[in-house]
């Protein structure tokens, strides 16, 4: 497409790539105005200013999403550290629970061996009773 301002299509596509990037830079700003003029000497578009002001441009979306960036990286950094200390927590309590569990399994096996000894010594004693009773009664 020729247009009479401009000198080539090559001028037409440049320009309307411009104004595509400025549009597109302008909304992802949201809301910020970028203002560009088109530098028509007579010998048509100035593709150097097309170029500068396409990149100063994208330097301003570039800062804006660096900042962005940064401020997640915070965000981030907080999380990270509150999981980190709500993971050593966890870790004490689950080391203390093992201890505890320990100490309760130790106090159960005692109990269990005391009872079983008990057991086996009454076990002993209705055994030889009954070998004693069906001794006498032969």
């Amino acid at each position: 497409r020729r247009c009479k301002m401009f000198g080539t299509s090559v001028e037409v596509g440049v320009y309307q790539l411009h104004n595509f990037s400025i549009s597109f830079f302008s909304s992802l700003l949201e809301g910020d105005v970028v203002s560009v003029k088109m530098d028509n000497s007579a010998s048509g578009c100035s593709v150097v200013a097309v170029d500068n002001k396409i990149d100063e441009a994208i330097d301003l979306v570039k800062s804006h999403v660096m900042f962005a960036v940064r401020e997640e990286v915070e965000v981030l950094k907080k999380q990270v550290r509150e999981l980190s200390e709500r993971n050593v927590n966890l870790e004490r309590e689950n080391s203390l629970l093992r201890m505890l569990t320990q100490a309760q399994k130790l106090q159960e096996c005692q109990y269990l061996q005391a009872k079983s000894k008990t057991s086996r010594n009454e076990m002993n004693v209705i055994w030889h009773d009954h070998f004693f009773a069906v001794c006498f009664h032969i």
